[in-house]
């Protein structure tokens, strides 16, 4: 069974990560890299940042209706960057600067663009770094393609989140919602105050559903999650745990932690994590 690791940041502090002087400065970075976009036959155009470098390489997924532009992206970079290691990080089709309307897409469509990144984009192996829905696609990635796959750090991990979470509503409730053909569901992180799902996105959701059986990946996990967490529940990174198959797993749960996981303590946790499996996978290596 996959070990489950509840440590506190203190002690993850503790790890002998190398030093860089950027860790103080993740407010942003002073030199980004330039917006490139890569065509695909009749399909729409993905925009990505790519920084060459070392491997192995970090692959940043974001969450839903997120973008390549938000403060943990932007902070990997910038460690990427201090260390001489290769980083891309893209925005999904119909999100951010890629083409498409975000409403016309689902969780497959996001899993063929990881796929096509890691196909056609990087070399050699990547620490997937997946951001809420972002850790459900790298789950999907790491199945799809275990060879490309070094190790998986999961923020806030989303897997099954969205099927999950509407199969726990009332009898009634989603009965209104299968009427209406939609799910409105309130949120905190727009303006509009809520997102809407169609049913048709319910309904292939479940075809990328992870967690009913074990979870065949063996590579390194790690699962950083807050137990303030008020849109996906911090124990679906403990059953992530649970349902892999590797035995190098750690579950980090921060007791003040929410969900964007964007509090300066919560960036330098994160590239603390990934500076440890890089010297690990570079040890082993």
């Amino acid at each position: 069974m996959a070990s489950t690791v509840l440590r506190n940041y203190c002690k993850v502090l503790q790890i002998n990560a190398r030093p860089f002087n950027l860790m103080p400065n993740f407010s942003g970075v002073r030199h980004k890299t330039t917006v490139q976009y890569v065509s695909r036959p009749e399909l729409p155009k993905l925009a990505y940042r790519k920084l060459t470098g070392k491997s192995p390489g970090v692959l940043f997924l974001p969450g839903f209706a997120s973008n390549m532009g938000g403060q943990k992206a932007e902070a990997l970079e910038e460690f990427c960057k201090s260390l001489g290691h290769s980083y891309l990080r893209f925005d999904y089709t119909g999100c951010g600067s890629s083409e498409g309307r975000m409403s016309d897409y689902n969780i497959g469509t996001w899993k063929k663009d990881v796929l096509f990144v890691l196909d056609e984009l990087v070399e050699g192996p990547q620490i997937l770094v997946g951001s809420s829905m972002g850790g459900w696609l790298m789950l999907l990635a790491a199945l799809a393609r275990p060879e490309k796959i070094a190790a998986l750090v999961g923020i806030s991990t989303a897997a099954d989140h969205f099927v999950t979470a509407f199969n726990t509503l009332p009898i009634e409730t989603k009965k209104e919602i299968e009427e209406k053909g939609s799910w409105v569901l309130p949120t905190k992180h727009n303006e509009e105050g809520s997102i809407t799902l169609s049913l048709d996105f319910l309904r292939e959701a479940e075809n990328h559903c992870v967690l009913q059986s074990p979870v065949p990946i063996s590579c390194p996990v790690r699962l950083i999650h807050g137990l303030k967490d008020t849109d996906v529940p911090w124990h679906i990174s403990m059953q992530v745990a649970e349902r892999v198959l590797s035995n190098d797993v750690d579950v980090i749960l921060r007791k003040h932690g929410r969900h964007r996981m964007t509090e300066k303590d919560d960036i330098k946790l994160m590239v603390y994590t990934i500076d440890d499996l890089i010297d690990k996978l570079t040890t082993l290596g």
